[in-house]
């Protein structure tokens, strides 16, 4: 029984010794990195009275009356387009578009507004950058403030955390200036 008691104890000894190492650390906090092709734009023409450059990585659904879904399929995000023709509606137009975008003043820290003027092309707008957990990131609205009207947003297939999709927000905004500095009236 002695013996019994000693090989115990030595073995609960040595497994004591063995197992005592270094205090175990939590591992840093890792960043994902998320890098996306430099953007190839083709330019996309149709029966619409309007015609811009788009980002080939993107997919064209849903073309009904001039409003398209332009899919970012790999970031799970959709800038969805819609055409109206201005009658004598333009005031009305523009403050359903303005309405829109300061919608996510509740959730956004901030709205970016920056005005877009091409007067040789006659195409005139606003693009919105909301910067927080909002909805939507980007917003437009061009218009040739005669006969044409679009509004552009993206939305993306998750919960809105800005940080979280930030490279894949950043990257989308820039294909949406792309297409409103493109965009030409037929």
């Amino acid at each position: 029984m002695l013996k019994k008691a000693i090989w115990i104890a030595v073995i609960l000894l040595s497994l004591t010794v063995i197992s005592c190492k270094d205090d175990v650390l939590p591992k840093p906090a890792g960043f994902l990195r998320l890098d996306y092709p430099v953007a190839k734009y083709v330019n996309f023409e149709n029966t619409c009275p309007f015609s811009f450059q788009m980002n080939d990585a993107a997919v064209i659904k849903g073309e009904k009356e001039c409003g398209f879904a332009i899919t970012y399929p790999k970031m799970k995000a959709t800038i969805y387009l819609t055409y109206k023709p201005v009658n004598n509606n333009i005031e009305k137009l523009l403050k359903d578009a303005q309405k829109l975008t300061y919608e996510h003043v509740i959730k956004a820290d901030d709205i970016l507004e920056q005005p877009y003027l091409n007067p040789e092309k006659k195409v005139y707008g606003m693009f919105y950058q909301v910067n927080g957990n909002a909805a939507t990131n980007s917003q437009f609205y061009v218009t040739d403030s005669t006969k044409h009207f679009i509004t552009g947003s993206v939305y993306f297939y998750t919960k809105p955390n800005f940080d979280s999709i930030m490279p894949a927000a950043s990257y989308i905004k820039n294909d949406m200036q792309r297409l409103m500095e493109t965009l030409k009236w037929k």
